[in-house]
């Protein structure tokens, strides 16, 4: 402690005060959702943008509800396979080619206006006001400065400066837009996923420089909203770290609602005329009223100079961190996006609660494990995708070295009498087990409800059930859709 009131004090003459706290939260994501234990604690709180993080503001909340709007407006253009068409209510007339008005405006209304801002500002205010007498928050950047030892603000234009000091520290920092040299250095204007879903208005053409979650996802939003969107993507397939039938067939289907420029990248790109063109390396030239970046994304850890707190990075600038949270640090945690591990909310939530049961624990052999097992995803596109587990490229390599036979059963929605009323012609759920074990290695759902329909697996596959006991020992809903699941349980085949 003596160390860090040393450097507090250096650094303390160029700022407004010194303040010390038991504990320093960088982020309000994940980071915000403190426990009950530590209501005894000073806490100090500091976030650079808007209050709540990526996922209530800009991503999974948000996104999710113009996908879901999205796939209205897509089950209405395809609703003539249920023996439904419009007609004109005048003349009773059909009509051939229906037209829906896009309220932009009432939608971003419904979404941010309704929900997603006022939470946002309700847990700002929250932090801020009596309820939380032992919290400050602070609205602004913050870097190391020394071992615990922080400094919020840049001090650019002579603003004044705050150096704090702790004695727990969490980064819960997450990622932004990675922005291709390409992109940066023509000058010209783009989207992220901070600002394409406020749009003032909804473009006629979109460029999607992507073919992952991201990109696939807004690709369904805006062309199941009218907009022509052309989908540039390095690789040659869609979602290619997925598995191998998911992301072929993916891209199949996705081919027939927007455009795939696919094994291509952009070599330059221009702005003239109200639109934004890019070239390709093949020396076509796409234009569009909207460029949306979505090709990945890169953590927060530059700004954070990690360096002069002692606090190391891995190669691609994430937090390295143990088993339990803990940086290289002395008494710095990190969590979320910040870290190596999947980037979803729900595994940022886990390691939330452990992290923060880590430092409000007085017990060094009672600390919580942060967990990367067995963790489940959606992919709202269209068709829905969820997933678990290994891909069968994964299981057969697993399968080799430890001298074991893997059972690959892909069940078609069209096999099943829920499909059958769906209509379903591109859907599928593929499981993939050890033969001998009777356990699940992976499973993967593409098609409606899939990321709903995932949870029975991700039981299956946490629990370590016998598959053959899963499908036989309980009752399965005739006709529902969990069907596609049993059925595809008793199409494996085992030793």
């Amino acid at each position: 402690m003596a160390d860090i009131a040393a450097d507090s004090a250096e650094h303390a003459e160029h700022a407004e005060h010194a303040e010390h706290y038991d504990l320093i939260i960088v982020g309000t994501g994940s980071g915000n959702s403190i426990p009950e234990e530590l209501n005894d604690r000073k806490i100090a709180i500091v976030e650079k943008g808007i209050f709540g993080g990526t996922c209530i503001n800009v991503g999974c909340i948000p996104t999710k509800m113009y996908v879901y709007t999205a796939d209205v407006a897509r089950e209405l253009s395809e609703a003539s396979r249920y023996g439904l068409s419009p007609v004109n209510p005048g003349t009773g007339e059909p009509v051939d080619q229906p037209k829906w008005r896009i309220d932009w405006d009432g939608l971003k209304e419904r979404v941010f206006g309704r929900r997603i801002d006022p939470i946002s500002r309700g847990g700002e205010e929250y932090r801020r006001g009596d309820e939380t007498p032992n919290i400050t928050l602070y609205s602004d950047v913050a870097r190391f400065t020394g071992d615990r030892t922080m400094q919020i603000g840049t001090g650019d234009n002579g603003d004044a400066t705050i150096t704090v000091t702790a004695d727990h520290i969490i980064l819960a920092t997450g990622t932004r837009t990675w922005v291709p040299d390409v992109i940066a250095e023509s000058g010209v204007r783009y989207r992220t996923n901070v600002d394409v879903m406020r749009m003032e208005q909804l473009p006629r053409t979109m460029v999607i420089l992507g073919g992952s979650i991201i990109a696939t996802e807004f690709a369904h939003v805006f062309s199941s909203l009218g907009v022509e969107v052309f989908v540039i993507n390095r690789s040659n397939t869609l979602l290619r770290k997925f598995d191998e039938t998911v992301s072929g067939r993916f891209t199949e289907v996705a081919g027939t609602q927007w455009t795939n420029l696919l094994g291509r990248t952009v070599t330059a790109a221009r702005e003239h005329g109200g639109l934004v063109t890019v070239t390709l390396d093949d020396g076509r030239e796409i234009d569009c009223d909207e460029l949306l970046l979505a090709q990945g994304r890169v953590p927060n850890s530059d700004l954070l100079d990690c360096a002069a707190g002692g606090v190391e990075l891995d190669g691609d600038g994430k937090i390295i961190v143990d088993d339990f949270g803990r940086t290289s640090a002395d008494g710095v945690w990190a969590l979320g996006d910040a870290i190596a591990g999947p980037e979803l909310k729900h595994v940022a939530n886990q390691e939330a609660r452990a992290v923060f049961h880590n430092v409000a624990s007085s017990d060094e052999f009672d600390l919580e494990p942060l967990k990367h097992d067995n963790v489940p995803g959606g992919i709202f596109s269209h068709p829905q995708i969820g997933y678990v587990g290994m891909t069968e490229t994964e299981a057969r390599a697993w399968a080799e070295e430890n001298d074991r036979t893997i059972t690959v059963k892909v069940q078609e929605y069209s096999d099943v009498a829920y499909g059958w009323a769906m209509e379903d012609t591109t859907g599928f759920c593929k499981l993939i087990a050890d033969a001998g074990s009777r356990r699940l290695l992976g499973a993967h759902i593409m098609g409606p409800q899939a990321a709903t329909l995932i949870q029975l697996l991700v039981t299956a596959i946490e629990f370590d059930l016998d598959l053959v006991d899963f499908a036989r020992k309980q009752y399965w809903p005739h006709p529902s859709l969990s069907e596609l699941v049993e059925n595809a349980l008793l199409g494996l085949e085992f030793e």
